[in-house]
């Protein structure tokens, strides 16, 4: 017997509100490919049994009437797939609209190597990383979902060595290991409601994402634990930890403040904090050769 079909759903038509409240019921209680069928089934039964209601009650006030927590459940329980498809359709985006992809063979794979050694020390192994250099004069990096990275060949070329660049693509490679910009991305979907009973309007959260990615910084605490997971990947991966702190160091006495350092909290707290995570046996590691990190970077000059 099947206790879900139309017709039993019916005897609640003259109580739609009860209706509601069965439906959040069995929401909590069901897999994915309920939310659609049920979202339809609540609509038309509403419908039929009551007319003069629904015209004054469209199907979004109906899914509004139901608790948000819902309305993002699938957001919320994106399975590592789901993010990383996300991921490259953002990256298309990003590439296509956004920035410029540095063509040059050898430093990009020289950036790929030193992010795969790192996210192989990482808490969060079974997810495919993505490194990409990216042609911008400012100082910066960023990390948007499913394991892309990328650093601007202005970073590169700020950088002294090589363990100050790989500082940088841990701390972003931090971020997607806390799934940082998926917990953001929940929560801005939630008071921009664009997320609906049972899905999320795909396009619509791409965009989001890509813009929360690239304009909008990341909150105290993000920042503090993707310098902790960054310098922890920087360590367990032989580089010498101290290049972290000394690299945001110097952009500090910079005379501008570089793009990814301009959030809170303060980059001296981090600074600060960093140093005091060190770990003596890791302080000084590899990646501090400074004549031959920047013999690499030639072909940017």
């Amino acid at each position: 017997m099947n206790r879900f079909a139309i017709h039993d759903l019916n005897p609640f038509h003259r109580h739609p509100l009860a209706m509601l409240k069965l439906s959040e019921l069995f929401l909590r209680r069901s897999s994915r490919w309920v939310y659609p069928l049920l979202s339809v089934l609540v609509a038309l039964s509403v419908w039929v049994g009551q007319p003069l209601l629904v015209r004054a009650f469209s199907l979004g006030d109906l899914i509004r009437i139901i608790p948000s927590g819902i309305q993002v459940i699938q957001l919320a329980k994106l399975s590592d797939q789901q993010e990383v498809a996300i991921g490259k359709q953002m990256n298309e985006q990003t590439i296509t609209r956004r920035f410029r992809l540095y063509r040059g063979a050898e430093l990009n794979q020289y950036v790929n190597q030193i992010g795969q050694r790192l996210a192989a020390q990482s808490e969060r192994t079974q997810i495919p990383y993505t490194y990409q250099i990216v042609e911008d004069k400012s100082v910066n990096a960023f990390a948007t979902m499913g394991g892309f990275v990328y650093i601007t060949t202005g970073l590169m070329q700020a950088a002294d060595n090589e363990a100050q660049l790989a500082s940088v693509i841990g701390h972003e490679t931090g971020h997607i290991v806390r799934r940082h910009l998926v917990n953001q991305l929940k929560e801005e979907a939630t008071l921009r409601g664009v997320a609906t009973l049972a899905n999320v309007n795909r396009n619509t959260i791409i965009n989001l994402g890509t813009t929360l990615a690239l304009s909008r910084p990341h909150s105290r605490n993000a920042e503090f634990e993707a310098d902790q997971a960054g310098l922890s990947m920087l360590g367990r991966a032989g580089y010498a930890q101290s290049a972290a702190p000394a690299f945001m160091s110097k952009l500090l006495r910079q005379s501008s403040t570089p793009t990814f350092l301009s959030t809170h909290p303060a980059t001296s707290d981090r600074v600060a904090r960093l140093k005091q995570s060190i770990n003596p046996a890791m302080e000084n590691g590899a990646g501090l050769d400074t004549v031959a990190y920047k013999a690499r970077l030639r072909s940017l000059s």
